[in-house]
This record gives C-alpha cells, sequence and structure tokens, in this order.
C-alpha cells in the first residue's frame, strides 16, 4: 500500500506539460509517474502543507538498499544541469519522492528492477512553504 500523496495544481500542470513535450517511447517508460499523479490529493500551491515533497523541494530520505541517506533537490529534466544535488522527476526515485509528507516509506522499484524502501527525513528546503510560487 502506498501512502498518500499531496501535490500541488501547479505541479501538476507544469508535469503535464512535460509529458506533452516527451517522444511516446520516454513518456510510456513513465507510466509510473502517471500513475502516482492519478492518485494525489491536488491542492493549491498556497495551501500546500510544509512537510509534502514538492518539485524544487530539497529532500533529505533515507535508502533501505544500498543503505545510505540522500539529500537531493527533485527537479525536472530542464533543471538538471544547474543543480549539483538535482535528482530528476523521471527518475524511479524522484517518482516516489514526489508528494511524500515528511516520515513517510514507501516500497519502489529501482531502474535495474531491484526494490528499495526509501523513507523522507526532513525537506530542509520546500519552495511553497518559503513563498515561493510562479506560476
Amino acid at each position: 500500500m502506498h501512502p498518500q500523496i499531496t501535490v500541488s495544481s501547479l505541479d501538476i500542470e507544469r508535469l503535464e506539460a512535460l509529458f506533452d513535450a516527451l517522444p511516446i517511447a520516454t513518456a510510456n517508460a513513465n507510466a509510473r509517474l502517471l500513475a502516482e499523479l492519478g492518485r494525489a490529493k491536488v491542492v493549491e500551491p498556497e495551501q500546500m502543507p510544509p512537510n509534502v515533497v514538492t518539485m524544487r523541494s530539497q529532500v533529505r530520505f533515507d535508502i533501505e538498499q544500498p543503505p545510505q541517506q540522500l539529500c537531493l533537490t527533485l527537479a525536472y529534466p530542464k533543471d538538471m544541469a544547474e543543480l549539483d544535488d538535482g535528482i530528476s522527476i523521471l527518475t524511479p526515485i524522484g517518482t516516489a519522492l514526489l508528494g511524500l509528507s515528511v516520515g513517510d516509506r514507501i516500497d519502489w522499484p529501482l531502474a535495474d528492477g531491484q526494490t528499495t524502501s526509501l523513507r523522507i527525513v526532513d525537506i530542509p528546503y520546500q519552495p511553497e512553504r518559503a513563498g515561493e510560487i510562479f506560476r
């Protein structure tokens, strides 16, 4: 069972635009992200709880296998070149992070077919919490 996720209406709009721009083969490979968005509770950016991972959030999380703690910024593919700590929303772990709250744990398949568990530890930066909401 996956935990409830919350996604802002602005992130949904931007992610839908991203999918519209992707080649069909790439979009099909990201069906998991579309499924996640389909089950999300959607809120306006101004109403986003401060403990939820949104696009452009810096998130600290534990991964079970291999055991490690990472602190990365969830990013759109176009923003990856300018981020030292970026993780693309189009990666399996990036998809898993979106919409989770601090303390949430989720089992997620990795690109190599294995499964890992990740847990959200902290969100040092969230754009909505910082008042950075741009249409």
